[in-house]
Parts: C-alpha cells; sequence; structure tokens
C-alpha cells in the first residue's frame, strides 16, 4: 500500500512517497519498524532504474513502512537545489525523520535511515546528530562530498561556479553555497559519534563513488565501544546496481539485516542480567 504525502522543511514543500504494509491479516503487530530512504545527488525519490521504489515496495511487503521523498528542488518538490546544501538536506532529513515518527503505527525504536551515494554522506550526519535514527544502511557513500561531487562534475564546473556565481548541471544551477557546503562536512569523522548498528552495501564496480569508502566506513563504525556494522560486496555492481540482480541483491540484503537485528532484540528483550 502506498499514497502520496507532502513534508514541510523550512518553508520548502517536500514530495514524498509512503509505503506501508496492510493494516489488517496478518499484518498486525501494534507497530511497525520504518526505513527513510535518502536519495543522492542531483536524484530524486524514484531512483535509477527505479531503485527507491523496488526498494520501498519490498520493505512494505515485508511488514516496513518505507518513506521516499525528494529533496528540495529535486523530483516534483518544491524550492532551488542549487541554492541548498548539506545542512539543508540534513534538516530535510529530519523533517522527514518527523513525519514518520508520527505515525501512530511506526515504532520509534526501530526506524532507519537508508541513503544512496551523496544521500549516504546525508543519512550519516543526520544519524551522527539525531538519535531517533536506531539504525544506518549506507549503499555506495559518498566519504568525501567535497572532492566527490566536484569529481561528478567537473572542476571546470565548479571553477566557473566560483568564478561566475553559477554552474549548470542536468539542468540544475549549482551555486557556490551549495559547493561550499560539502567542503564543512565530514562523514568519517563524525560516523563515529553514530551510535547504532550500520550497514554497507557497494559493488566493485562503480565508478563514481570509489568502493573503497565502504571499507574505510567499516573502518571508523568498528572503532566504536558501541553497535554492530556489516558490508556487502557486490560483484561486477556500479553505483546504482544496475546489473542483473545487482538490485535486488541490495535491496535483500538490508531487508535480510534489518530482520535480522529485529530478531537479535527480540531474543535479547528477555534477558536479565
Amino acid at each position: 500500500m502506498e499514497r502520496h504525502i507532502e513534508i514541510r522543511s523550512q518553508g520548502a514543500r517536500l514530495a514524498a512517497t509512503l509505503h506501508y504494509p496492510p493494516m489488517e491479516g496478518a499484518w498486525e503487530p501494534s507497530r511497525f519498524p520504518a526505513v527513510v530512504i535518502c536519495h543522492g545527488f542531483a536524484g530524486d525519490r524514484i531512483g535509477e532504474h527505479r531503485l527507491f521504489v523496488k526498494a520501498a515496495r519490498a520493505f512494505a511487503s515485508a511488514g516496513y513502512a518505507a518513506l521516499r521523498f525528494d529533496y528540495a528542488g529535486c523530483g516534483e518538490s518544491g524550492g532551488d537545489y542549487g541554492d541548498t546544501g548539506m545542512d539543508d538536506w540534513i534538516a530535510q532529513t529530519r523533517c522527514a525523520l518527523d513525519y514518520v515518527l508520527d505515525l501512530d503505527f511506526v515504532d520509534p525504536n526501530r526506524v532507519a535511515l537508508l541513503g544512496h551515494s551523496l544521500g549516504g554522506a546525508v543519512a550519516a550526519l543526520t544519524a551522527a546528530r539525531d538519535k531517533r535514527a536506531k539504525t544506518l544502511a549506507l549503499w555506495a557513500p559518498t566519504g568525501h562530498p567535497f572532492q566527490d561531487i566536484v569529481g561528478i562534475v567537473g572542476k571546470a564546473a565548479y571553477e566557473e561556479a566560483v568564478t561566475q556565481g553559477e554552474t549548470e548541471y542536468l539542468g540544475y544551477a549549482l551555486k557556490p553555497a551549495f559547493f561550499a557546503s560539502l567542503a564543512t562536512c565530514h562523514p568519517f569523522r563524525e560516523a563515529r559519534t553514530f551510535e547504532g548498528d550500520a550497514l554497507l552495501v557497494h559493488g566493485t564496480a562503480d565508478a563514481v563513488i570509489p568502493v573503497e569508502y565502504s571499507f574505510l566506513y567499516q573502518k571508523v563504525f568498528r572503532t566504536r565501544s558501541g553497535g554492530q556494522c556489516e558490508k556487502e560486496i557486490i560483484m561486477q555492481g556500479d553505483h546504482v546496481f544496475s546489473g542483473r540482480g545487482h538490485a535486488e541483491r541490495a535491496i535483500r540484503t538490508t531487508l535480510d539485516w534489518l530482520r535480522q537485528l529485529d530478531k537479535q532484540k527480540t531474543e535479547w528483550f528477555g534477558w536479565m542480567i
């Protein structure tokens, strides 16, 4: 089941789609776990080859509520993407969390953020700053946002933005403030403060964001005193998991991981020390 909604964030209208399990019959727990999906740079809530639609529907079929939304200026949302930056995207993600946590059928203790590419860095930074995000799944996450995005748009485009006031990329007018915001964020550093469990999924043939980033994220997560971290490397997987079966594997791995966490928490709940 799914329905289109709007989320307000700092005056911007964010288009979103909420997926949820049937509310009757076999699906009768008092509260469902939830997943909030964060898309990447210049993307939208649908994703390449409908990646996020497939993911959200799979989560809902498995008993999870799933929210996918367009950041301001992307997809069907209002606003201008090139005028925004990391702080804005984190604020918008927190508004998405507000919406999900206001739903009376969502379990506030089982809310996960799933971020892809630049959305992975946004999800990691949001989870590090907002304790309401209990678990974190990162698909091909950026690790050095400024370096990574300049590498995508090109150095000449970045220099044009700085000297001319903006540069155009895929129809988006990117301003100097957009790039400046990327330079101030350090997800590898802040990830250390996230206290929950984390999952990393990356393809070895990712030509946009190097697979080594996921190994570095795992190293960072494993230096913490608490919280587990797992990693799934997809052989020959590209940045958007477009190869045969790659998207299904990323989704299945994430869903199996979430279920395993729920199972562990249920089993340990009854223990007394």
